[in-house]
């Protein structure tokens, strides 16, 4: 299966419109959260419609620039893995919205602990592999390739980096660092940050089942438009 990768549109209709190619080449599409504009939580609402025409199967959070009562917009539309967990051709997904309470400026910034209970779903059933999950975290996890503001200053999430290394998902997709926007390994856990779409930057995860019936990450690259 073949996924389109997308973060962080923030409003930018336009750069939906330039994916059109690639929306129709995509099984699926994932979205790691900020619909809307910075300081403009009304743009968030057109954005999510309009991507909702663009492909059938999506699964999405929101982000720290989404009111947090914006995920019932994406719970009516079926779009919503955040706090819970959707099955999709044996693929497992799940996720958490929001970011990492720093400036307070943002709608939604929220303690470490509740990003982490986002995965209640997941934790509850204690520490094991999920060979077949795919987590969307919109803050990234701590020490990684994809939570640089600055070559050697990480800001990302300590919990969530806890949380993939005890439960080892397949992959994680996560945003909200927009200059972090690369491809890494925590384990054997692919992580990959599309960078922000409003800047043109989106990614393509393909993933397969090997003969021996376990999931892997064929391919995971970083594109622009």
């Amino acid at each position: 299966m073949k996924f389109l990768v997308i973060s962080d549109i923030h409003g930018e209709t336009e750069m939906i419109e330039k994916l059109d190619p690639c929306f129709k080449k995509a099984d699926g599409v994932i979205f790691a959260g900020d619909f809307a504009k910075f300081e403009h939580e009304e743009t968030g609402l057109p954005m999510l419609q309009l991507l909702c025409k663009k492909h059938e199967t999506i699964f999405a959070v929101i982000g720290n620039c989404d009111k947090a009562d914006f995920i019932s917009e994406l719970e009516s539309r079926d779009v919503c893995v955040q706090k819970t967990l959707v099955m999709h051709d044996g693929i497992a997904f799940c996720g958490s919205g929001g970011g990492s309470k720093f400036t307070g400026t943002t709608p939604n910034e929220r303690e470490d602990r509740e990003l982490l209970s986002d995965f209640n779903i997941i934790t509850s059933e204690g520490k094991q592999e999920w060979n077949n999950l795919i987590a969307i975290m919109h803050n990234p996890p701590k020490d990684t390739e994809c939570d640089k503001v600055a070559p050697e200053v990480h800001v990302g999430s300590p919990l969530l980096r806890t949380f993939i290394d005890d439960y080892k998902p397949l992959a994680v997709v996560t945003g909200h660092i927009h200059e972090s926007f690369a491809v890494c390994k925590c384990g054997d856990t692919t992580v990959v940050n599309p960078g922000s779409l409003a800047e043109g930057k989106y990614a393509w995860l393909e993933v397969e089942k090997s003969t021996g019936g376990k999931w892997e990450v064929k391919s995971c690259t970083l594109e622009s438009l």
